[in-house]
């Protein structure tokens, strides 16, 4: 069947309400790890996961990090005085930069800055100004947001605050963190560490890459104990993770868009590594899979002398690994190794003095995918019907009722703060 034509309906199984885990345990670690290998099923623990793991092997991580993206305003015509409460509750949540449009450069931003956002109770808001209070040493200070424009399913907002704050301090107090919207509760204090991982360095995301979550400190050094490297690359994970797919058939849902940052040292080291990797979460699988795919386009531009150093240039669309890439003058070959790909892309970074690709993908991976650079995944389990769940099954090779009726029947706990599997095809 052409990928396209998937029937969603079939990628559905039964999930009660309690099988979803509404908080991780105490020690990440110490999480249920079920096995697949070559169609065998097994469990442990996930303590036990580099046990499994060959010697010399190159392990890759997001490190993203989340950040506070829910806020809080009450809608007035002017300036309310502190405290008072009045107007609308309006909620508002960050989903991209719109200006400064690089992440760090908009953290950094003092006194104004534009998000595409996610409007609560938009029917409410129809002009005029929002207007919030947020508190740093002790002091309140306003902040204000302006609805600019509408962008596609959301809005651009503009922010403009009081005091020479930067807006990741503004955000760290006024903001709330994001927990998953099928856990059905409010975030916790506890949240604020269980929801990011150990590693997590590199703000932007509004929901955590949650197969890092089970990693610790312990698993990490047991890791290097065992001769498996570790590289990081950055995707920030958007609300659109969430996004249900409404459509029957996967040709019709529409996937979001995610920004990504890797580091040459990192393409360097899969080129060390033959091109191939063990990927921790399905964000480092898009991230990968996606950069086979910049290096064919980075290759096709050098040859032609059209490219200009921009990483959105090499933007991985939806649908390029079926089609090929939309542009006539390039023809994807998939005699082309990982390696090959890899190497055009190194090229491209060092011609342009690049330390880090910025650029983006919109790839959507399901049965018909043909895998490049991953060969092992660790990964939760996903929500049924879900783009998430057909990555597992392309990857397995259509093989994902075994597992998740094993994890089902194993008592294996499911979602963001659920237990873990390791993929091996």
């Amino acid at each position: 069947m052409d990928t396209k034509e998937i029937q969603i309906k079939d990628y559905n199984y039964p999930l009660p309400d309690e099988r979803i885990a509404k908080f991780p345990l105490p020690e990440r670690d110490s999480s249920k790890l079920l096995v697949y290998k070559s169609g065998e099923v097994t469990d442990d623990v996930f303590r036990s996961l580099p046990n499994y793991l060959p010697q010399g092997a190159l392990m890759v991580f997001n490190n993203t990090k989340v950040i506070r993206a829910r806020l809080h305003f009450r809608k007035n015509t002017a300036l309310p005085q502190r405290g008072s409460g009045e107007g609308a509750l309006i909620e508002i949540f960050l989903l991209e930069p719109a200006f400064p449009i690089e992440y760090q450069e908009n953290f950094i931003a003092t006194s104004e800055c534009s998000w595409y956002c996610l409007v609560g109770n938009s029917k409410k808001w129809k002009e005029g100004l929002l207007f919030g209070e947020f508190q740093i040493g002790g002091t309140s200070y306003t902040i204000s947001a302006e609805r600019v424009a509408p962008h596609g399913t959301s809005f651009e907002i503009h922010f403009r605050w009081e005091g020479n704050f930067a807006f990741s301090e503004v955000l760290e107090s006024l903001g709330e963190l994001p927990i998953p919207p099928y856990l059905n509760r409010k975030t916790e204090e506890s949240d604020l560490s269980t929801y990011q991982t150990v590693y997590s360095k590199i703000k932007g995301s509004v929901a955590a890459p949650t197969a890092g979550l089970h990693f610790t400190e312990r698993v990490l050094a047991d890791l290097d104990a065992h001769g498996i490297e570790r590289e990081e690359l950055t995707l920030h994970v958007g609300a659109g993770t969430f996004k249900p797919v409404k459509s029957e058939e996967i040709g019709d849902h529409e996937m979001h868009t995610e920004h990504i940052a890797v580091r040459l040292q990192t393409i360097e080291k899969l080129i060390q590594h033959k091109g191939k990797a063990i990927a921790v979460g399905t964000t480092s699988v898009r991230t990968l899979e996606s950069l086979y795919y910049m290096g064919i386009i980075a290759r096709q531009l050098m040859d032609e002398g059209k490219d200009t150093g921009d990483g959105e240039e090499l933007h991985v669309h939806q649908w390029m690994p079926y089609e090929g890439i939309q542009d006539s003058r390039f023809k994807i070959q998939n005699s082309i190794t990982s390696n090959e790909a890899l190497t055009s892309l190194q090229a491209y970074m060092q011609k342009h003095h690049l330390d880090v690709l910025h650029s983006s993908t919109q790839i959507i991976i399901a049965p018909g995918y043909q895998f490049h650079i991953v060969q092992m995944m660790v990964t939760n389990f996903h929500q049924p019907q879900s783009t998430l769940l057909l990555l597992v099954s392309a990857f397995v090779h259509g093989d994902w009722r075994k597992i998740y009726d094993y994890a089902l029947a194993n008592q294996f706990r499911f979602l963001s703060y659920g237990d873990s599997s390791l993929l091996i095809p």
